[in-house]
């Protein structure tokens, strides 16, 4: 049941991303908002239905799709949207950091259902996916200012997925040493 869950969860986040992709080959950057706005509104209600919550990660993510999608479709200009990733990343850092200054790790109050580590461990975690964030910020940054829209659409859906996979899967040591058995 929880295998299904995460996939379920799994496609309901990427396949507005996938759309957001095919429908600006085809249509452009603003129609692609556009669908990209409707279909995370719908991945939302899906999350709902069938999982009864939606993830926080996936509540923020959706709500600065929201804001930004409206602001670039409101103003007919796709700076916005090519900023929210940006933010979004940024957002995510700022709290990884802050956190751990306040003695409050987000990290592991978010994934310690899934994770047993030490506090050192999840410290240590925190710390790389806030400098992580930080450096996908300022990629999205350096591509959508210096790239064209449709590098930028490609890079979103085919760039920062698999480096983000892959980042994942890097701190698989990280986690090994510090897990508690």
């Amino acid at each position: 049941m929880e295998e299904k869950n995460s996939l379920l969860k799994s496609l309901t986040e990427i396949i507005p991303l996938i759309i957001f992709f095919l429908t600006n080959a085809k249509f452009g950057i603003i129609t692609a908002t556009k669908i990209f706005v409707v279909t995370t509104l719908i991945a939302l209600f899906i999350n709902y239905i069938y999982l009864k919550r939606i993830s926080t990660t996936l509540l923020i993510t959706s709500i600065l799709i929201f804001v930004f999608g409206g602001l670039t479709i409101f103003f007919n200009d796709s700076t916005f949207i090519k900023l929210k990733p940006t933010i979004v990343y940024l957002l995510f850092s700022t709290l990884l950091f802050l956190g751990l200054i306040l003695n409050k790790n987000f990290l592991k109050i978010y994934l310690s259902n899934l994770i047993k580590l030490n506090d050192t461990g999840w410290n240590i975690l925190s710390k790389r996916w806030g400098i992580f964030f930080l450096l996908m910020a300022i990629l999205n940054e350096i591509i959508w200012r210096n790239f064209s829209t449709d590098f930028w659409v490609s890079f979103k859906v085919f760039g920062f997925l698999p480096i983000t996979i892959i980042f994942t899967i890097l701190q698989k040591d990280l986690i090994q040493k510090y897990q508690i058995k």
